[in-house]
């Protein structure tokens, strides 16, 4: 049986991933709790998020985190602050 995949969106448009829903799924879940508690910038979600997926993901995690962060923008459940530099933050 083929994995599930999933169609990723973009906030500007352009053409999505199609990835993994599993690896898709790890990654949103690790995204989201890092942003639970507080805003963070770009560099300090992906401090987070290698932090916490470290040894229990196989794949480029930067690669499928900012795929991933960037599906959870243009499905407006995160929010990218117009600052700079730019924060995140869950909705």
């Amino acid at each position: 049986m083929a994995e599930a995949k999933i169609l990723t969106k973009h906030p500007l448009g352009k053409s999505g991933k199609n990835i993994d829903k599993q690896k898709y799924e790890t990654v949103k879940k690790a995204l989201l709790s890092a942003l639970q508690k507080k805003e963070l910038t770009h560099t300090d979600l992906f401090t987070q998020l290698n932090k916490s997926l470290k040894g229990k993901f196989t794949g480029n995690i930067s690669w499928y985190g900012e795929t991933v962060k960037l599906d959870l923008e243009a499905r407006k459940i995160i929010q990218r602050s117009s600052e700079k530099p730019p924060k995140y933050r869950s909705k």
